[in-house]
């Protein structure tokens, strides 16, 4: 997970690092402990969060094994749940580009 190269940088800005996936609890608990993972990984239960943000990849059916995946993305929200920043991309292979997001949270 990239995103792990740059948490501690994040958290020393003062933002809290979460990342939120439709993987299984028992999966995201191996990912977790295998790459040494210090920022807490969510369950999104039935893909909930993925709907309310927009960003499930419709490109699969609900039968194919990476239905309800989203596009990846970075969010940045603030206390009151205000979408203060968003990163994202088309493909599940590529992320949005670190560089960019550190700049906006220096922004903040």
């Amino acid at each position: 997970m990239q995103l792990t190269e740059i948490s501690d940088q994040i958290e020393a800005m003062g933002i809290n690092v979460v990342a939120i996936t439709f993987d299984s609890v028992e999966t995201l608990k191996i990912v977790q402990e295998d790459q040494d993972i210090q920022f807490p990984l969510l369950h999104d239960e039935e893909v909930t969060h993925v709907n309310a943000f927009g960003i499930r990849n419709l490109d699969y059916e609900p039968d194919h094994r990476f239905y309800g995946i989203p596009y990846p993305g970075i969010f940045l929200i603030d206390t009151n749940g205000a979408i203060k920043a968003k990163f994202a991309e088309e493909r599940y292979q590529d992320r949005p580009p670190f560089e960019d997001v550190l700049e906006a949270i220096s922004e903040l």
